[in-house]
């Protein structure tokens, strides 16, 4: 049971559902934000949405009325995960806090999706832009390109719902073994800087530190892609071996056995010397000589991707990486596919569920009887979309 919202949370539970699980996406009556997000054939049904909540079910509660809450605690018996990203101080008056809920359910796996974990910035609102800002990410942009900018992916939201859900299979492994549940606490921000530090923290991992914050080799300004003269490569001599073919190649074999090339530990020191060298070599063949050349003399290189182009990759289209799935109302829609295979099948994907569209099946299963949700659906405790797979429309 998710009752996360917007990316960190539905990314995760999207994963969980991608490997199987049965993952019922609880959404307030007006539905996740980001249902409205985005381009879309139909509203609710938003290219954001579309992104982080396939193959699940939803059901639409308002938990300010009692009904609701008391039909969520039925719910949550039955459940092996239960995951928020609320903020903590509102758990409680919804009697969904965890030292409730895991008293009541000894075997439940709860996931507190947080921002960060309790300390001086406990509760403080977390999302994409500030956590970016807050763990480095900001600061190696400025250390790299000289000015201070986020990254052009939600990479703080996305990152953490990865380890969310590694951590929830975790959890669950544990139970298998112990009988027991466990309290699963995902902060954004220490999740964030970890993720950062993992090549950044470099010489501070020493007492004292043997250097300053930050892996050089990734913080060069000329790392990357190279550009040829006629658009770019992305192009990857690494090993003593690749720049020694390098050099030869462009007529400069002695460069090889300059002091300041010659390993990888001074490679890493005159890193920023050695691709702007290395670039000056580049931009005077075409991309296509670039790449022949870099297979012949096995340097990794491939082509720069452009985002519309890669449906069409010859790789993906092989592989059947992209899926696309037929809604009566919305037609053909195309997913990015489950990235793992296990025994050789990708797990398939289905289309994300309209708001509702769910609700009487799941209120039903729960054990509530129809004048029970009917009762509901009048109040607004319930939602319920009318939504018709066969007949294709919204009624």
């Amino acid at each position: 049971m998710d009752l996360s919202s917007v990316i960190f949370g539905p990314l995760a539970s999207q994963v969980l559902a991608d490997y199987g699980a049965e993952v019922i996406k609880v959404e307030p009556p007006e539905g996740d934000s980001t249902r409205y997000t985005g381009p879309g054939l139909e509203t609710g049904m938003a290219a954001m949405f579309m992104g982080a909540n396939r193959s699940k079910k939803s059901l639409a509660l308002d938990l300010k009325q009692a009904q609701a809450q008391q039909a969520l605690q039925s719910m949550v018996a039955s459940a092996d995960v239960f995951m928020h990203s609320m903020r903590p101080q509102k758990l409680a008056a919804l009697g969904i806090d965890p030292e409730t809920l895991r008293h009541r359910h000894p075997r439940l796996v709860y996931a507190s999706l947080l921002g960060f974990l309790p300390g001086p910035y406990e509760g403080r609102p977390a999302y994409d832009d500030v956590i970016q800002g807050m763990s480095g990410l900001a600061d190696l942009m400025e250390r790299q390109t000289g000015e201070v900018r986020y990254l052009p992916t939600i990479a703080a939201d996305k990152t953490c719902g990865h380890v969310a859900a590694h951590a929830i299979l975790a959890a669950l492994m544990q139970r298998e073994r112990t009988g027991q549940g466990a309290l699963v606490e995902i902060p954004m921000f220490e999740s964030m800087v970890g993720f950062n530090l993992v090549e950044h923290f470099y010489g501070q991992h020493f007492v004292p530190p043997l250097s300053g914050a930050g892996y050089p080799r990734v913080l060069a300004p000329w790392r990357r892609p190279y550009r040829t003269a006629d658009g770019h490569v992305a192009m990857m001599p690494y090993t003593s071996t690749h720049w020694q073919r390098f050099f030869a190649e462009v007529g400069r074999p002695d460069l090889a056995e300059d002091p300041r090339f010659s390993d990888i530990s001074q490679r890493t020191r005159y890193i920023a010397e050695l691709l702007e060298l290395a670039s000056g070599f580049v931009k005077l063949h075409s991309t296509a000589h670039w790449i022949a050349t870099c297979e012949r003399l096995e340097i990794p290189a491939a082509p720069v991707g452009r985002l519309d182009d890669l449906p069409q990759d010859p790789h993906l289209l092989a592989t059947g990486f992209f899926e696309s799935v037929n809604d009566p109302a919305m037609g053909q829609v195309r997913f990015p596919g489950v990235p793992v295979r296990f025994d050789g099948q990708r797990p398939p994907v289905a289309l994300p569920p309209r708001l509702g569209e769910h609700t009487r099946s799941l209120l039903e299963a729960a054990g509530l009887s129809a004048e029970q949700i009917a009762a509901m659906l009048v109040s607004g405790a319930a939602v319920a979309s009318s939504f018709s797979k066969t007949a294709g429309v919204s009624r």
